[in-house]
């Protein structure tokens, strides 16, 4: 991977951009068919799609727009609440400025490009795009996936503001500048296809409402999340599944279950590769895919130094053995365990991790954490949710039944550059 650089065609913001690749104009679908057939095939789409995300900038000006505040109120209060009005304003100056590269750099290959911004990307958008381009960080990637069900629609993520953004799922930084050279090449095929495997979700139960609430646009408080799903509930009512409904929603990353209050216990039933059903109350239940394991699920399951060198001094205490307590070694132990979490985006598999199970004669957690092909979920909660990556959440208590699971149909194409 030193080597490589993972290019992703995920999603930028809420509204899409259509971008397009190559020195001339040849069908997707043709040069699609042709990459797979010969490693040395360009990769030429004729429109593109280019989904910009909405900076913070934008979205404080919109909120007070509402309120009715001026330019001058809102450089008042972003001053009141630590932020500098000059720093967003510069921050979303160096977004639109990247944005305009990515366009201009298209439009020059002749390709016809369509540039949107996150609330307007829709599956109109995605059916006319040949390619998409999310313009943003990984949480623009993760709403662009959400829309392409096709295995055959590019997805690539250029990361606009690479000085405060991370960008793992999107073209290597130096490619947000030299953004003709990354066209260059994939027009000459100097890259390979990534298929990311993502997860799906099947429902049945009882008290089950299917409407998502879209928590990327609307920047809920806990609060407003509650009652937007209750509204939800009372527009489409509650239904009830009497077999498995596949939800019309893809994780790139990972599917979260728990209590909507962080500080109330998750208390719910799992079943892992159609075992037995297990009682279980916790902090919350995270499944993530290979290219979610970078992500959350990391940051869930990885060690500090601190704790392996505890643990390093207890095993020496106890077995009489000679084992190095060095920083070096306490840094190599832990370095390989945390390593060890991460796995291929193309891995069929499935990781659950129990967040903080709390285990007593009534709950158990038999397995912590682990590989699976297919992990079913029974909410005892009461006012929980299923998020999916973040920014999709679906209302699940008591009665709902999750079934999460991999598809090959499933897959996103996404593009790996060679340096």
């Amino acid at each position: 991977m030193s080597r490589r650089c993972v290019v992703n065609f995920l999603c930028l913001g809420s509204r899409a951009v259509s971008l397009f690749y190559g020195s001339s104009v040849v069908p997707l679908r043709a040069s699609v068919r042709n990459i797979t057939s010969r490693p040395d095939a360009g990769f030429k789409p004729e429109k593109v799609a280019v989904v910009t995300k909405t900076t913070r900038y934008e979205f404080e000006q919109q909120r007070y727009r509402y309120a009715g505040l001026s330019e001058e109120d809102l450089k008042q209060l972003l001053a009141m609440k630590g932020s500098s009005y000059s720093g967003l304003l510069e921050r979303h100056n160096i977004h639109t400025r990247n944005v305009e590269h990515i366009v201009k750099s298209l439009q020059r290959e002749g390709i016809e490009v369509r540039v949107v911004k996150r609330g307007e990307y829709d599956e109109e958008v995605v059916r006319w795009a040949d390619t998409i381009i999310s313009a943003g960080g990984d949480g623009t990637m993760l709403l662009v996936a959400s829309k392409v069900f096709s295995k055959d629609k590019p997805v690539v993520g250029v990361n606009t503001d690479p000085e405060r953004s991370e960008g793992h799922l999107c073209l290597p930084v130096r490619y947000t500048h030299a953004f003709p050279e990354a066209l260059e090449k994939l027009s000459r095929g100097e890259f390979r296809w990534l298929w990311r495997q993502r997860i799906r979700l099947h429902l049945e139960g009882t008290g089950i409402n299917p409407t998502p609430v879209d928590l990327h646009e609307q920047q809920l408080s806990l609060e407003q999340h509650n009652q937007a799903h209750r509204i939800t509930t009372m527009d489409s009512q509650r239904s009830t599944f009497s077999k498995p409904s596949l939800l019309p929603v893809r994780s790139l990353n990972e599917i979260f279950i728990g209590e909507s209050l962080s500080s109330r216990a998750s208390y719910y039933e799992i079943s892992v590769d159609d075992g037995p059903w297990e009682k279980q109350k916790s902090s919350g239940l995270s499944i993530c895919t290979g290219t979610g394991s970078k992500a959350w699920s990391y940051n869930i399951n990885k060690l500090a130094e601190q704790a392996v060198e505890d643990v390093l001094k207890i095993g020496k205490a106890q077995t009489g053995l000679d084992i190095p307590l060095s920083r070096e070694f306490i840094e190599k132990v832990t370095d390989e365990y945390n390593e060890s979490l991460v796995f291929s985006p193309e891995d069929r598999r499935l990781f659950f991790s129990v967040r903080e199970p709390i285990v007593n004669r009534v709950f158990s957690s038999s397995r912590q954490r682990g590989f699976a092909t297919k992990v079913c979920v029974r909410s005892r909660c009461w006012d929980a949710c299923m998020v999916v990556d973040g920014g999709t959440s679906f209302e699940f208590n008591d009665g709902a039944i999750a079934a999460i699971s991999m598809s090959e149909e499933d897959q996103l194409r996404t593009v790996v550059l060679e340096n």
